[in-house]
């Protein structure tokens, strides 16, 4: 059985895990991140995985590579984390400091939302030449797009369907971005706005919105109606085979899938309506970027 390690970096914590080549997440470690500087950041890194190192059955040397999903832009090719508005790294050599500090040759870096996309995709079971999208809702909104087992990524930004804009549900307002309407961040400022509460919570939106709150109610009603937007705009362009949904927004609030579905139906033509056959929540929870990324190692070792 071969391993790796796959890495999920972000703003606010960075993941690892051993991954097997059957996509199992052995084992994962888990710690805050430091975006003080790109030194302190990359320490968090490093003590991650040496602390997931420390506690595992498995030494380093049945390791076959590392994998990282970096949010932001990134140069594959080079291994370095170019630009990301949440983390300390400008043309940040992360593959060499990666080799420097574990002594591995194998370290596969990609954007956060494509690691997270190729392990959904794995897991989905569909057929090879099937167009599958990955969307997140989470801090952002974003998307990948994978066909004939390739991601498909245009000049370099293909599937940032969070900049694209869509109508608001108050006609009176112009049209914004999705990722500034329904991200966790648009949510809990929208509803800070209107319930006059400026600590409560996207968790607590939720909750409250569950339990029947009128405002909650409101703030749900615009953050739906521009996913509902946004995805019907995707689905008309791609039509793709599976649409999965992932990101702590849509996996912690799965009741949200049947919701959005109830809203395109109001968009979508005769022709059309298999689409909503082929919307679900991801499979692999908020693992999915641990695993992408430890699967991608595999593959390109």
């Amino acid at each position: 059985m071969k391993y790796a390690i796959g890495i999920d970096i972000g703003g606010t914590k960075v993941s690892s895990g051993i991954v097997n080549e059957k996509g199992d997440l052995i084992q994962k470690e888990m710690v805050p991140s430091d975006p003080a500087s790109a030194d302190r950041m990359f320490g968090q890194v490093r003590a991650c995985v040496a602390r997931l190192l420390g506690h595992s059955s498995i030494p380093i040397d049945e390791i076959c590579g590392f994998g990282a999903g970096v949010p932001g832009k990134v140069d594959r090719k080079q291994g370095i984390a170019v630009y990301q508005n949440n983390l300390p790294w400008r043309n940040f050599h992360f593959k060499d400091r990666m080799r420097e500090a574990f002594g591995v040759d194998t370290v596969v870096i990609d954007n956060d939302v494509y690691m997270a996309a190729f392990a959904e995709w794995q897991a989905s079971g569909i057929d090879a030449e099937d167009l599958f999208v990955y969307l997140t809702i989470s801090t952002g909104i974003s998307s990948a797009i994978i066909q004939g087992g390739e991601f498909i990524r245009g000049a370099g930004f293909a599937g940032e369907i969070g900049l694209v804009p869509v109508r608001t549900a108050n006609p009176e307002q112009p049209a914004e971005r999705l990722e500034w309407q329904a991200s966790g961040p648009a949510i809990e400022r929208r509803a800070r706005e209107l319930l006059k509460n400026e600590r409560v919570t996207t968790e607590e939106v939720f909750q409250m919105f569950y339990d029947g709150d009128k405002q909650a109610a409101q703030v749900m009603e615009e953050a739906l109606e521009a996913l509902a937007h946004g995805i019907y705009m995707m689905a008309s362009v791609l039509d793709p085979n599976k649409l999965v949904f992932g990101g702590s927004v849509a996996v912690k609030n799965p009741l949200l899938l049947d919701l959005i579905k109830a809203k395109m139906k109001n968009y979508l033509i005769a022709e059309q309506q298999h689409v909503l056959g082929n919307m679900e929540i991801g499979r692999l929870g908020n693992d999915q970027g641990i695993i992408g990324a430890g699967l991608r190692a595999l593959t390109f070792e």
